[in-house]
């Protein structure tokens, strides 16, 4: 609240700026106002009716005095001066609007600049700068386009912008277009396609001429570092005419985060500079290498140590999961900074020990946004999906400028738990902040949208996204591949490859799903068994797992397993469990039976391999052996995960299990399916009573297949969801074969789209089809 009041005060005093000049003069009875000169006093005092004239030397020390208060956080008196002075210059005017910049009041900065009576080139170039530090690229170009005149900085603050958002064509244009160019210019677009990993085009830039400074040449080496080309950083160290210790630094850390530990000692032992740095990338080269204990007897051998030394000692340790040793360090270091609470708080959220992350998260006497963006995904990644989005909307009332990191996070947990109304929500906020042309939270948007149900509206993301890389083509090939769009998916597949984007294994695991899902076996196979000599992808078990689900679901079970047989390693738990799936799916209960038991030794605490046998059971009558597998789970200790189902409805999730009891609107719901039930009768459907199973009658079969979690979601979404807008309802587990055929029913009955996401794919029901076609 005292925030606030002290915003309003500066608003109110700004307001202000706009009153006639002659209610404006300073106060000249105050005798502790330290502004005006004696000269100008003594005029005042002698001048009853006209103000004594102001000279450029009192404005001069009035703009000194409003930077000073600025610098030191002091806006309120720094606007008292700016509102005391009878005139003012466009310095005045700047020297302001740097401030309120520097002190994170945009609105203030934004507002003042669109009052001024005339401005100057340092106007607009500090006004676009503060957009761009904002994250409002759109309104930095639209301030830039405007300008009456535009000198170098103008054009490299431009530069600067497109480069920090990851827009480098937009960049390139930028510098295409500038008049004059200078040092800054040329670095500036070579740092461009370092950071965004166009390297070769960095390279065909440094070699287009030859007066390159020492900084130049290092970040282009750091560039080759980081995409492990050693050779090329190497041959750049070679040709340097002068190394600082920047470079030597950054060629000792390429080796040593390469694996190439002794080359980075002999480079330790021959560089003329052993500073701080250079201790510390030997450190961290070989926690990186697997070599806890000799980072730390190096550690303690530097001569001097930073908090980036520290850091990365306690940073070895969190990723070989010590965390006692971290904390060790963590309590008794001398020079604690907040990148120290950082990588403690994600040490610990990584080991799962999400409380004691919190603890220190609450403890921290600074944070900064890679603080909440780490607690967030700590909580996401734990399972804590309501948790992480508490604390991103708490981030956001806390004044915390929201980065990429933060947006990714909560975009995430979103995907995961299917809120896609709070998914649009942050979809508009970073439209606002200006993130979203760029790939980084673009791909994170795509994943959200594509597992919310939402295929229409990732396919818009898709195609607003700037610097499409591969991760981009790649959730849109998978995206349309789990909505059972396989076609469109191999359609976004073959525009990838015209793009000129080379397929990677993940691509190739969306490709061969894609052809599963939508049941193309012989092109499943053509891409299986061609992909190493067109892209050279080496198959992984994904992919034998892709291709054994591919024949299985078609039936080609023999097939199946003689691919099984020739993998070049062991058949995973995966492969086995699609084998398995095939087998339920087609009734081949020795091979279903020889799978399970693979599966069984492998992965014991599996409660899905034990249902799945036991539906297989069920479904031929074996009540016996169903038995047997309850027992089996008893005595192994294996509990079944209780089926539920849930959806959105105004900004509330709504989550049901079977025979849910405790909804408030249950006999609502109830009422609606019994008359479902009689119209779904009426257009043919019957219960697949073989699914239940327990050994009673047919009557009470068809009593405990009514009430599945999933029916009373999509119940309760007819009834709750206005006309007109798909209802999306999202299950923990596999969709049972009885609720698939009734929702086909429902969506013709009630004439409603009913996206329905499982634990292995989504499912479109319109009309009465779906769109697997009922290949799943």
């Amino acid at each position: 609240m005292r925030g606030s009041n002290r915003l309003r005060q500066l608003r109110a005093m700004s307001q202000r700026i706009q009153e006639p000049l002659s209610k404006l003069r300073p106060n000249i009875t105050r005798s502790t106002n330290p502004y005006p000169s004696k000269k100008s006093l003594t005029l005042r005092q002698g001048t009853k009716n006209k103000p004594p004239p102001v000279g450029d030397s009192d404005i001069k020390k009035w703009n000194m005095a409003i930077t000073t208060h600025m610098r030191n956080g002091q806006l309120e008196s720094a606007l008292h001066v700016f509102n005391t002075m009878p005139r003012r210059s466009s310095v005045s005017y700047n020297a302001m609007i740097s401030g309120y910049l520097m002190n994170d009041k945009f609105d203030l900065a934004k507002d003042l600049f669109d009052k001024m009576p005339e401005r100057d080139l340092v106007s607009w170039n500090v006004m676009i700068s503060g957009c761009i530090k904002n994250n409002n690229l759109a309104a930095a170009r639209k301030l830039f386009e405007q300008m009456p005149e535009r000198d170098v900085v103008s054009w490299n603050t431009m530069l600067s912008g497109y480069a920090q958002n990851g827009c480098v064509n937009e960049a390139r244009k930028i510098f295409d277009r500038m008049p004059d160019k200078n040092a800054i210019s040329w670095n500036a677009l070579l740092a461009t396609y370092v950071h965004n990993g166009r390297i070769e085009e960095a390279r065909r830039l440094f070699e287009s001429k030859t007066d390159w400074e020492a900084v130049s040449w290092n970040c282009l080496m750091g560039g080759f570092v980081k995409r492990k080309m050693l050779v090329d950083a190497r041959q750049i160290f070679d040709r340097m005419p002068v190394r600082d210790e920047v470079s030597w630094n950054t060629t000792i850390t390429g080796y040593a985060q390469n694996g190439e530990i002794e080359e980075a000692r002999r480079l330790f032992d021959d560089s003329p500079i052993h500073d701080v740095f250079t201790w510390t990338a030997m450190v961290s080269g070989y926690v990186q290498n697997g070599m806890v204990n000799e980072a730390r007897r190096f550690f303690d051998e530097m001569p001097e140590k930073n908090e980036v030394s520290w850091n990365a000692m306690i940073a070895g340790y969190v990723q070989y999961k010590k965390m006692d040793m971290a904390r060790e360090m963590f309590e008794t270091m001398p020079c604690r900074n907040v990148t120290s609470w950082n990588t403690m708080i994600t040490g610990y959220a990584q080991a799962g020990e999400i409380a004691q992350a919190r603890n220190l998260f609450d403890r921290m006497p600074r944070r900064d946004p890679i603080s909440w963006a780490a607690m967030i995904a700590g909580y996401a990644q734990s399972g804590y999906s309501e948790e992480a989005l508490h604390l991103f909307m708490e981030m956001k009332r806390c004044g915390e400028r929201l980065n990429r990191s933060s947006f990714t996070c909560a975009l995430s947990t979103c995907a995961q738990i299917a809120a896609l109304e709070l998914g649009k929500q942050l979809h508009g906020r970073l439209v606002k902040a200006g993130f979203e042309t760029g790939c980084f939270v673009g791909n994170a948007l795509l994943l959200m949208y594509c597992k919310c149900g939402s295929i229409d509206e990732a396919c818009t993301a898709f195609e607003e996204i700037a610097e499409k890389d591969v991760v981009s083509w790649n959730t849109m090939i998978a995206g349309y591949a789990r909505h059972g769009f396989g076609k469109v998916a191999l359609m976004i597949f073959e525009s990838m490859k015209n793009a000129g984007f080379k397929p990677d294994d993940a691509t190739m695991v969306g490709v061969l799903s894609a052809c599963s899902h939508a049941g193309l076996v012989e092109r499943g196979r053509e891409y299986f068994y061609s992909m190493n000599r067109d892209y050279g992808i080496t198959a992984n078990s994904r992919h034998y797992t892709c291709m054994v689900d591919l024949l299985g679901r078609a039936g080609r079970l023999d097939e199946a397993q003689n691919l099984m047989r020739n993998m070049p390693f062991e058949p995973d738990a995966a492969t086995w469990g699609a084998l398995l799936g095939a087998s339920r799916k087609h009734g081949n209960m020795e091979l279903a039976e020889k799978a399970a038991e693979v599966m069984f030794e492998m992965e014991p605490d599996n409660a899905g391999m034990y249902v799945l046998l036991s539906n297989l059971y069920a479904a031929s009558g074996r009540w016996a052996d169903v038995g047997k597998m309850r027992l089996k789970m008893r005595e192994n200790g294996v509990k079944k995960v209780p089926g539920c189902s849930w959806l959105e409805v105004l900004d509330k999730i709504h989550t049901f299990s079977v025979g849910d009891s405790c909804h408030p609107e249950r006999d609502r719901i109830y009422s609606y399916l019994e008359e479902l039930n009689l119209k779904m009768k009426q257009e043919g459907y019957v219960s697949s009573t073989k699914l239940v199973l327990h050994d009673v009658d047919e009557e009470e079969k068809e009593h405990m297949l009514k009430y599945h979690s999933e029916k009373l979601a999509v119940a309760f979404g007819i009834l709750s969801i206005p006309v007109g807008r798909p209802i999306r309802v999202i299950k923990n587990l596999r969709v049972c074969e009885d609720c698939h055929n009734a929702i086909k029913y429902i969506s013709k009955i009630a004439d409603r789209l009913i996206i329905l996401r499982d634990s292995n794919r989504f499912h479109h029901f319109s009309g009465g089809s779906c769109s697997c076609g009922d290949y799943w």
